[in-house]
């Protein structure tokens, strides 16, 4: 209920790992937000750095699992929220994490080609059912069900 809602713009800098617990599966990666400035002069110098430790729950996992590697540019959208734990040699340590609600690339960092994935029945939306008037015939040609478009920067 009293979730921090969090978005970010950043870079993917460990390898993802795809781990099991109990019954469900989680995709986790670190993403690094680095932030410029304008000096005076007019030049640019590196500004604060963000880490945040990104979990994928559910459907995320679905989506993300397999294609996202180190180095890809992505936007992150979830809650953010302190874990907190003992290292090794018995001392507090805290990381600020995020549950990814959405993952995607950073359109303006990279070019994609979106193939969504297969709906099954039971998710369907009853909206998504609906019928249209128009011709099939009139739709553009590189709309066709279950074809990638292309996407670019």
């Amino acid at each position: 209920m009293f979730e921090t809602p969090f978005h970010m713009v950043g870079t993917i800098v460990t390898d993802p790992i795809l781990r099991r617990v109990g019954d469900q599966q989680v995709y986790k990666f670190r993403v690094a937000s680095n932030s410029r400035r304008r000096t005076p002069e007019g030049n640019w110098e590196p500004g604060n750095s963000l880490f945040v430790n990104v979990n994928c729950w559910g459907r995320v996992v679905d989506g993300v699992s397999g294609v996202l590697i180190k180095g890809d540019p992505v936007v992150v959208v979830g809650t953010v929220y302190t874990s907190e734990y003992d290292d090794k040699e018995g001392n507090r340590r805290s990381s600020v994490e995020v549950r990814a609600t959405a993952v995607g690339p950073d359109l303006t960092r990279a070019t994609v080609r979106i193939e969504q994935r297969k709906r099954t029945e039971d998710e369907v939306e009853p909206s998504a059912e609906a019928t249209t008037d128009e011709d099939p015939s009139d739709a553009d040609e590189g709309a066709i069900e279950g074809e990638a478009l292309p996407l670019t920067a």
